[in-house]
């Protein structure tokens, strides 16, 4: 699973502990998850040696619980998609991501038609920036989108 779907399941539910004694509609009804997410959750924690695995993390002392992460400053972002790419001055990708979530926003791995934004710093892939282009998707850099928050 990617990290847009990892944030939904923790947001949903806000420790390990759940998201292990979830069952399969419990998984379905947090936004964006299917039935082949769930069950591939379902399955994951039914595996042994995966939950050996996470045994040894909480003895090591591993935190599985929701921060303050996504706690929200506005809602100017509401409803809009993001796409990062390249590499920033001032901040760091996790930073941004954070932001964008803070404000509202969404945050995807991939252009696709429902991208909104793309955020671009240096050294941009050449295919997101092409992608974007031909899709028509409006390209922002980190100090326009800072503008945009304030």
């Amino acid at each position: 699973m990617g990290e847009t779907v990892a944030r939904k399941l923790a947001d949903a539910f806000l420790n390990l502990d759940n998201l292990v004694a979830a069952d399969q509609q419990a998984l379905e009804d947090v936004d964006e998850i299917g039935e082949r997410i769930a069950q591939s959750v379902i399955a994951y924690f039914e595996d042994p040696v995966n939950q050996l695995v996470v045994h040894r993390l909480k003895e090591s002392g591993v935190q599985f619980e929701l921060g303050s992460r996504s706690e929200a400053i506005s809602q100017i972002l509401e409803g809009k998609s993001f796409v990062i790419s390249g590499v920033f001055e001032n901040r760091s990708r996790e930073e941004l991501k954070l932001l964008i979530e803070q404000h509202g926003g969404r945050n995807s791995g991939s252009i696709s038609s429902r991208t909104n934004f793309i955020l671009a710093g240096a050294n941009m892939g050449p295919s997101k920036y092409e992608k974007a282009r031909k899709l028509g998707i409006p390209i922002l850099s980190e100090k326009e989108f800072l503008s945009i928050l304030s």
